[in-house]
């Protein structure tokens, strides 16, 4: 891979320990994935954050590189608690402390403490084909599909690196004729809401693998689609799959571009059609628990909207949640911030529930808190919890994982 001087002189350690060993990390990875040279970036996000994830190796590889400094805006995933209120949580201090130490390594090197999977909701918002070095999967499908940005699915550490040298190897989704579609994707059905794309994007996952899916028009000619239903959308898709980019037509930046290469290679093209039937068997086969067992409601995965907050805060006016079922919503701190102002904070603690920021349920220790069965709304919280909490999952609508955690 090409290097400029003054990369040169980053990779011979003139510009400290801690530059030094980005540029090793963006170089190998260029290497290895076949890069001509490197691009900067106009952001970056930053997995790898909960102390749950990383442990205590992670924490001493983070604090190595203290002497570093974050020269573009980067941003953290989800810590794994509630920076503020992790003792209400439950969670451990020893696991608080470890926690903390991570976040601190972060700041120490200039990477703002803005724990969320939703940068877009909060500012970071990337113009249309601007390069990006992302990690959270769920952001990287949505800013490659939705934005027209560019990035690929980054490690923790290669992001890391990204952002002390603010430069990521072109390759990948960073290169046009990798965001081609080479998977058509018909969907003759009526999708209702977030739930009903969530699961959408688990099916399409587990066909797409790591390809590119055009997805037609859905249902019928104009159909309106909702921020929040791309969100669930992208982050199921990256569940289920690796998918890392999905064109829409008539919804995606790139749609209209992806559907004259689909033409053009219209023979050698998988084509599948996904029907209502198919979005119920995942709902089926994503559900280990029934309602009775059911101690926790969890939303927020991806992190609450103040729209998804706005609508549960209306769902739970006037009610209570049972004594034996806890109800906790995950979002960012800026979102409950304008949310509290909104009231429907107010609104969810006055029904019992809770909201917490800076984390979520998938990297929170869930299981070491005592929780045994979970109801959620996302698939991609059903994937993950499963795979790393094992607690038992069911998958709902918001109003039916409601209806579960209310008292009749």
């Amino acid at each position: 891979m090409w290097l400029t001087r003054e990369e040169e002189r980053i990779l011979g350690g003139e510009k400290g320990f801690a530059a030094q060993k980005a540029m090793e990390i963006l170089v190998a990875l260029g290497d290895i994935f076949g890069a001509d040279r490197l691009i900067p970036v106009g952001s970056v996000q930053v997995s790898g954050v909960s102390y749950k994830t990383i442990g205590d190796e992670g924490l001493k590889w983070l604090e190595s590189l203290r002497g570093g400094k974050a020269v573009v805006e980067a941003t953290l995933n989800p810590a794994g608690m509630d920076l503020e209120r992790w003792e209400e949580m439950g969670i451990p201090k020893a696991f608080a402390d470890g926690q903390l130490r991570i976040i601190a390594a972060f700041q120490s090197m200039g990477i703002q403490p803005l724990c969320t999977c939703t940068p877009y909701l909060l500012g970071n918002f990337p113009r249309l084909g601007e390069h990006l070095a992302w990690s959270e999967s769920s952001a990287v499908c949505f800013a490659n599909s939705v934005l027209g940005a560019r990035t690929n699915r980054e490690g923790g550490p290669s992001a890391v690196a990204s952002a002390l040298i603010g430069k990521t190897p072109r390759f990948g989704y960073h290169l046009p004729e990798n965001r081609r579609p080479t998977l058509r994707i018909d969907v003759p059905i009526i999708l209702k809401d977030s739930f009903d794309f969530s699961l959408l994007g688990y099916v399409i996952g587990l066909e797409a693998k790591n390809r590119v899916p055009f997805i037609g028009r859905m249902g019928r000619y104009g159909y309106i689609i909702a921020r929040d239903e791309l969100k669930a959308l992208s982050a199921s898709l990256a569940a289920s799959g690796s998918v890392a980019l999905f064109h829409m037509e008539g919804i995606t930046p790139e749609a209209s571009m992806a559907k004259r290469s689909l033409r053009l290679r219209m023979q050698e093209i998988e084509r599948l059609r996904i029907e209502r039937q198919d979005l119920e068997r995942a709902r089926e086969n994503l559900s280990t628990a029934s309602e009775d067992e059911v101690d926790l409601v969890a939303f927020g995965c991806p992190h609450a909207s103040l729209e998804e907050l706005r609508l549960i805060a209306g769902l739970l006016h006037g009610k209570r949640l049972k004594r034996r079922v806890k109800l906790w919503i995950f979002t960012s701190l800026g979102i409950r911030r304008i949310a509290e102002r909104c009231g429907y904070i107010h609104a969810i603690e006055a029904a019992g529930g809770r909201i917490y920021a800076d984390t979520c349920m998938v990297v929170s220790p869930l299981g070491e808190i005592g929780f045994e069965a979970i109801a959620v709304n996302s698939a991609k919280a059903a994937v993950y919890l499963s795979a790393l909490n094992k607690p038992k999952v069911i998958l709902a609508s918001t109003e039916q994982c409601i209806r579960m955690a209310m008292n009749s």
